[in-house]
This record gives C-alpha cells, sequence and structure tokens, in this order.
C-alpha cells in the first residue's frame, strides 16, 4: 500500500515525461558506455568466434570424450536468465500483482535479449555455422533426416517457440506505449512511434481486447517457463551418461533458471536505478523485498535438489556413479567449485531472511552476483564434468577451457548490456499505461 501511495502523487504527464526523457536524453556518459561495451563485445565475443570459424574448433578446449564444453554450459545458462522475465510478466499478470507492473518490462526485454544470444551460442558449438540447414527436415540428397525423438530437437522447437512468443508478448505490450510517445517524440523517433503503435487509439474496444489478448499470452507463454528448461534438462537426464542420467533434472533446471532469472533482474534494476535517478519513483525498496523473498524461497528449493541430486548417485550404487561423485565433489578444483556454488546459491541467499538486508539495494546487487557466479558453476559442474568421467577409464579426460572460450564467455555479458543499452533509447524500458493503471487516478493539487 505503501508503494501505491506513493505513486499516486505522480501524474500522467510526469510519467510520460519521464519514460520520453530516459529514451531521447542522452549525454556523453551514455555514448562513452556504449561504445566501451561494444568494443568489448565485438573484442571478446565476435572477434575470438571469427577466429574460431577461421582457424577451427581445435582451439577450444573440446576433446574426446569432452564433446560438450563451455559453450553449452553458457547455453544452458543464457536460457535460465531467460526465463525470469516469462515468470513476473505472465504468472505475476495472471494473479494480478501490482508491483510487478514497474519491472515487467524490463524482464521482458532480459529474456529476449538472452536468448538471442542463447541462439548465439548454439552457432558458436556448431564450429561451422554455415551448414545449419544439414539437420533441416526437408528431401535432400544426403539422406540426413532429423530425429524427432531427439531431445535436442526438443530443444530447437521449444527455444524457437519460446523465443517467438516472448517477441510477440514483448511487442504487443509496448503497442500503448508507442501510441502515447508518437505525440511527444520528434523526428525518426515520431515516424517509428507512429508506425509501431499499429494505428492505436486507446478506445474501450481496443483496451478491452488488449487486455483478453494479454492474458491469452500470459496463460499460453506460462507452460514455456517449465517445459523449456525441462527440455534442457532432458539433453542430460535422456542419456546414460554417469552425472547425467537424474530424473531430479527437470525441477532442478527449472528452479535454477528462476533463481538467476530474478538475480538477473535484480542486477538490472539497480543498475538502472543508478544510472536513471527518476527510476527510482517507479522501482522502489519494495521491488528488492519481494524479489528477495522469491530469491529466497527458490534458493531453499534449489539446495533440496542439489541434494537430491547428490542422493540419487549414491543411491544407484555403481562404480561409475561413485566416481562421477567423487570426481565433481571431492577432487580439486571441482570440491573447491562445488564449495562457492554452496556458498553462493545456499548461504548467501539466506541472509535475505533478514528483511532489512533485502531492502537494501547494495546488499542484493552484491548477493545476486554471487548467485550469477553460483548458477553458473552448477552448470559447469555437469556439462564436461560427468563427460570427463565416462565409462571406460582409460579415455578419462580432464575438460579445461581455452583462452577463446573464456572470451566468448565474458563477451557475451558484454553483447547484452550493449543491446539492452540500445533497446532503452529505442523502446520504453518501463511500461507507461501500467504504470499508470499503478497509479489510479492522480492526486488533484492543492491551489494555495
Amino acid at each position: 500500500m505503501a508503494h501505491r501511495s506513493m505513486n499516486s502523487k505522480i501524474s500522467y504527464k510526469e510519467v510520460n515525461e519521464d519514460v520520453l526523457s530516459l529514451i531521447t536524453r542522452s549525454g556523453p556518459k551514455y555514448y562513452i558506455l556504449l561504445v566501451l561495451v561494444a568494443s568489448l563485445a565485438i573484442g571478446l565475443f565476435f572477434l575470438p568466434w571469427v577466429y574460431q570459424i577461421y582457424v577451427g574448433q581445435g582451439v577450444s578446449g573440446l576433446n574426446v570424450p569432452n564433446v560438450w564444453g563451455i559453450y553449452l554450459v553458457n547455453f544452458v545458462f543464457w536460457v535460465g536468465i531467460a526465463h525470469a522475465g516469462t515468470l513476473i510478466s505472465a504468472m505475476l499478470y495472471i494473479t494480478k500483482t501490482p508491483w510487478r507492473r514497474s519491472i515487467a518490462r524490463g524482464a521482458e526485454s532480459m529474456t529476449l535479449f538472452a536468448l538471442i544470444i542463447v541462439t548465439t551460442f548454439i552457432f558458436i558449438h556448431m564450429g561451422r555455422p554455415w551448414n545449419l540447414y544439414w539437420p533441416f527436415p526437408y528431401p535432400n540428397q544426403r539422406g540426413i533426416w532429423t530425429s524427432f525423438q531427439s531431445p535436442v530437437m526438443f530443444d530447437v522447437i521449444a527455444i524457437s517457440t519460446y523465443f517467438t512468443s516472448s517477441a510477440v508478448f514483448l511487442y504487443f505490450g509496448m503497442i500503448p506505449d508507442f501510441a502515447a510517445l508518437r505525440h511527444t517524440a520528434t523526428g525518426w523517433r515520431k515516424k517509428l512511434y507512429t508506425a509501431m503503435a499499429l494505428g492505436w487509439r486507446g478506445t474501450d474496444k481496443e483496451w478491452h481486447f488488449h487486455a483478453k489478448a494479454s492474458m491469452f499470452f500470459a496463460a499460453f507463454i506460462m507452460p514455456l517457463v517449465v517445459s523449456v528448461h525441462t527440455i534442457v534438462s532432458w539433453d542430460f537426464a535422456l542419456s546414460v551418461v554417469p552425472g547425467y542420467s537424474k530424473t531430479v533434472f527437470a525441477p532442478y533446471f527449472v528452479t535454477g533458471a528462476l533463481l538467476s532469472g530474478f538475480s538477473g533482474v535484480i542486477l538490472m534494476v539497480t543498475l538502472l536505478r543508478g544510472a536513471v535517478p527518476f527510476v527510482k519513483k517507479y522501482i522502489t525498496i519494495d521491488h528488492f523485498d519481494k524479489i528477495g523473498l522469491f530469491i529466497i524461497v527458490l534458493s531453499l528449493i534449489w539446495s533440496y535438489l542439489t541434494s537430491m541430486e547428490i542422493f540419487t548417485g549414491i543411491y544407484a550404487d555403481t562404480p561409475l556413479e561413485w566416481a562421477s561423485i567423487k570426481h565433481k565433489i571431492f577432487e580439486s578444483p571441482y570440491f573447491e567449485l562445488f564449495s562457492l556454488m554452496i556458498v553462493c546459491n545456499t548461504l548467501v541467499p539466506l541472509l535475505m531472511i533478514i528483511r532489512k538486508i533485502r531492502r537494501t539495494p547494495a546488499y542484493m546487487f552484491i548477493a545476486c552476483i554471487f548467485i550469477i557466479i553460483g548458477m553458473w558453476l552448477e552448470r559447469y559442474l555437469i556439462v564436461p564434468n560427468a563427460l570427463s568421467r565416462k565409462f571406460l577409464p582409460f579415455m578419462w579426460h580432464d575438460y579445461s577451457p581455452t583462452w577463446v572460450e573464456a572470451s566468448i564467455t565474458a563477451g557475451a555479458l558484454f553483447f547484452f548490456i550493449t543491446m539492452f543499452l540500445i533497446y532503452i533509447k529505442i523502446a520504453p524500458v518501463i511500461s507507461i499505461y501500467e504504470i499508470k493503471e499503478d497509479i489510479g487516478l492522480p492526486m488533484k493539487r492543492e491551489h494555495k
């Protein structure tokens, strides 16, 4: 109620002006930051990828039996980052949760950009991206046909559906905002917003269909939150490789995805509040409090499922499972990485039980950095680690990423930030009509 009372002091005109100023007013600091981040994205992400294409996959640390490495770790990680936007936008929309309105648009954009990176890492892992058409199911002289019983093919269908649905959901929600901005924007932006508004006039009939369609999209996307990362987990769980063949992987991956996704939202809103002071009027301490509660619950579930993953291998009581568990938990350097993962994903979020800490943006920002690191380590300890201890001991071989893989991994973050920096100067990162809906009728000004 405190959040709504504070927002009720904001006028509709002030909301329009704030969102438009965020888009149009760009000082030299913004352009310096954009050039710096874009340069790092090119230097760390795209150039090493070009080098890898030119020289070959041998520049990576992939070997036999470690045919899946850090690229697929990043693939699974960024799919997880994409999940929070869908959950905040869809589930909380269905439940009519009011505090989601200020952060939903930014979370939705995170989903779209993360899925772009997910798709890119598929091409990077392929090694020869120009041969992408080979597995397509069409009559061809090579006699190569797609196996629709493969979980890898499930990935293609699920992620492409998720990407399309997220893009439509994001754009559909912005139509009323484009219509509001076209009246005050000038130059090329006015033409762009006029075209993107699709002739929106704000009639009762349009709002009625917009609400119905938004509810339909939210209900349609919600199952994808579970299905997409469940299908990603089947890439591993449907195999017979020790350390992969775990029935707990589906809820384990989904919970981890949501945990990393919510942490990513906290990082986004904290940086946005710090860079643009007036955003604090819309993204308040209450948002940190609410998301912190979600993180606590998800962390507890993740910790339970982590223990179940280990106990499942112990219960199997086979030499191969014991070798996989020993390698993952007790041998260096994986013992240190596993311990760091537990600290980041279990112990650090537990401090959020204290309400004062949960409502402190600085702590939440630092804690979510640890969670992001911990969730990346979780994927790393699963994907290449299990492959290094497969069935034949004479083929055991540890995996070590090369500088190319490390550079592309770091560059993906700067690629993500670059897309977000460009996005906030083209489209409204804060939903205008939803903020106004949260405000209700603006308070009348007292005349002196």
